[in-house]
């Protein structure tokens, strides 16, 4: 992994504490982000949750405020680790409003949205609001797509989307066994056909980053490591400066 020994970065992560189902305690989020230190992560998005009309819709104003109070106890501990903030949404007819409202936010307050679809519920309308957030000049990312099993792997679904300008982002622990067999292979199969942007930790507690591991099966699957390169590093600039992935 000597290419890839430091600098890693991180665009989903369930590390504000309190919000969602992530971490319980400010000490959780200090180990967590400890865990990721020592794999060489330098940077890191905290992407809680933000499902509309559940009890995980912690609004901007709040989530600053914690996020603020994180930031200080990483400063005061000289952690070498930047973070940054903003949402994991449940893809909903209301996110456009949501988003302008100020009730969940982009990636670091730029173009790039973090999305989910329901977990084992099919959203018929999903594209349609794809491509309204796309028509709205947000750029799209859509989480662990290898996780939603009820989308046949043979399926035009996510061709659609990355046709559309949706980007996809693998959890990168799926190609280790954390889901299903289902999930392995989806991401597998997708990487190979060249449609994930970023691989990401979506970590929620404190365990093992277990970066060392992803990359060489990554390596494996796609046979280049500048590629790979791009899904761990440098891809995650583009949301840093607000530039089209390219």
């Amino acid at each position: 992994m000597s290419t890839m020994n430091s600098n890693l970065k991180d665009i989903h992560s369930h590390i504000l504490s309190g919000i969602d189902d992530g971490s319980e305690s400010a000490a959780e989020s200090i180990k967590i982000l400890k865990l990721a230190i020592q794999e060489g992560v330098s940077d890191i998005i905290l992407t809680p949750h933000y499902i509309y009309g559940s009890n995980y819709a912690c609004n901007n104003k709040d989530k600053r405020i914690r996020f603020e109070v994180l930031q200080e106890l990483v400063e005061t501990r000289n952690l070498p680790i930047r973070l940054y903030l903003g949402n994991e949404i449940l893809l909903c007819e209301h996110i456009l409003e949501l988003l302008e409202n100020g009730e969940c936010m982009t990636l670091n307050h730029s173009r790039y949205v973090l999305v989910e679809l329901p977990m084992n519920n099919e959203l018929l309308n999903a594209k349609k609001i794809f491509f309204e957030l796309v028509s709205h000049e947000y750029i799209p990312i859509l989480a662990h797509p290898e996780r939603y099993h009820y989308i046949s792997e043979d399926s035009t679904f996510f061709d659609d989307l990355v046709d559309m300008g949706v980007l996809l982002q693998g959890n990168y622990k799926s190609l280790l066994g954390k889901y299903s067999k289902g999930a392995e292979r989806r991401l597998k199969k997708l990487l190979q056909k060249n449609m994930i942007t970023f691989l990401a930790s979506d970590t929620h507690h404190a365990e093992a980053y277990d970066l060392k591991k992803a990359y060489k099966k990554v390596l494996k699957i796609v046979k280049d490591k500048e590629r790979v390169k791009k899904l761990f590093v440098e891809n995650f600039d583009y949301i840093l400066y607000d530039k089209d992935v390219c």
